[in-house]
């Protein structure tokens, strides 16, 4: 069935497949191996992601310190990406509810990613859509960190007409998600206001034309990316007069975000989720390292639901990748080496559901038998 589907879709136009690519069955069939299709819109969305980390500021002389260093208008261009077919309409800024002081910081709001929408003719044609993406960066301040340590569950109650108290979310997340500035007289708003505003924006404007909703993040930003996609399903931001807007998150090295309740949520509202993991990265591990969806089945006989509420699960599906450099241990949690990985076809990926897996040795080798470790950085 596999190869009769492969082959069905191997000479598919992406404007023809656009939907399964963008994840409508799961990516059934398309992820052992993986589709040529699935794997240029991963490393697309992918290098979406990575010029959040080319045009942040972290020069602390600069005036954009902690800032986009251009303008929406020439973002992209500077960042090499003038061919994409993407007109950036909205900048977006984090506001971590943490007090740490820091030198030459006039507002605690960072830029942290960008709402662009496909305006190009020729690339709606291509994608067979409008698309409408949202692109997050990773950890990188002080602030941002102290954030990632907050690691305790609360429930979202995002939606105030639907406040399920069993569905949880990682407390720092939600914090760098919803905090604002709105005390002060010039402060921000808050990420999510930013964001449900624009994207509201977006989808009123071109209601008549198929879209879909695609965010994509690295790290910390995979966490917002995949709030943000349970926010727009939970709200039905996401439902028009003639069709449900797709949306579909692409996470590149994310840690987990909520309890298996919230991941429960996800599913039932249609949220896809694919997330390309490195066996090797720790921060795909946590928070929940112990606490996860595997301790809750003992020995995979015992079903232990009262820790339900209590521990996280990631959402999706998996694409595994395998690599590591004693040299260079960073490359394990690198945007630019899964990227360049994934550029490589001969390189050995796998998928999996979340639960199949043994986290916990996988863990304990990483911890303990660095020597096993397959070195394929270059």
């Amino acid at each position: 069935m596999a190869e009769e589907t492969t082959a069905k879709t191997g000479n598919s136009a992406l404007s023809h497949f656009w939907r399964e690519v963008q994840g409508s069955n799961n990516w059934e069939n398309l992820v052992e191996p993986l589709h040529p299709l699935l794997r240029k819109e991963i490393i697309r969305y992918g290098e979406f992601v990575a010029a959040c980390y080319k045009a942040f500021d972290l020069d602390p002389t600069s005036k954009r310190y902690l800032h986009c260093k251009y303008g929406k208008s020439r973002m992209l261009n500077e960042v090499g990406m003038e061919d994409c077919g993407y007109t950036v309409t909205k900048y977006i800024y984090a506001t971590p509810d943490i007090n740490i002081p820091m030198q030459n910081e006039a507002s605690r709001g960072h830029w942290i990613g960008y709402v662009a929408v496909s305006s190009d003719e020729s690339a709606v044609k291509r994608l067979g859509r409008r698309d409408l993406l949202i692109a997050f960066r990773g950890t990188v301040t002080n602030h941002e960190w102290v954030t990632n340590l907050m690691s305790s569950l609360t429930p979202a109650r995002l939606d105030p007409n639907n406040p399920n108290p069993d569905v949880k979310v990682e407390s720092g997340f939600l914090s760098l998600y919803t905090s604002d500035e709105t005390k002060s007289k010039f402060g921000l708003e808050s990420c999510r206001e930013q964001l449900l505003s624009e994207v509201s924006r977006l989808l009123n404007k071109h209601k008549v034309e198929d879209l879909s909703i695609t965010l994509a993040g690295h790290s910390m930003g995979s966490a917002l990316a995949l709030l943000l996609a349970y926010d727009i399903a939970e709200l039905g931001l996401n439902k028009t007069d003639h069709e449900t807007v797709p949306i579909t998150a692409f996470s590149f090295g994310g840690p987990r975000v909520g309890n298996p309740s919230f991941k429960q949520r996800c599913e039932e509202l249609g949220v896809k989720v694919m997330r390309i993991v490195n066996v090797n990265d720790p921060i795909t591990k946590l928070p929940g390292m112990f606490l996860n969806e595997n301790f809750r089945v003992l020995g995979g006989r015992y079903e232990l639901p009262w820790i339900s509420c209590s521990c996280y699960a990631h959402v999706g599906v998996e694409l595994v990748m395998d690599f590591f450099n004693v040299q260079n241990p960073s490359c394990v949690h690198d945007l630019e080496t899964y990227i360049s990985l994934l550029k490589c076809p001969t390189k050995t990926l796998h998928t999996r559901k979340e639960g199949f897996d043994n986290l916990l040795n996988r863990a304990r080798e990483l911890i303990f038998s660095a020597r096993s470790l397959k070195s394929i950085c270059l």
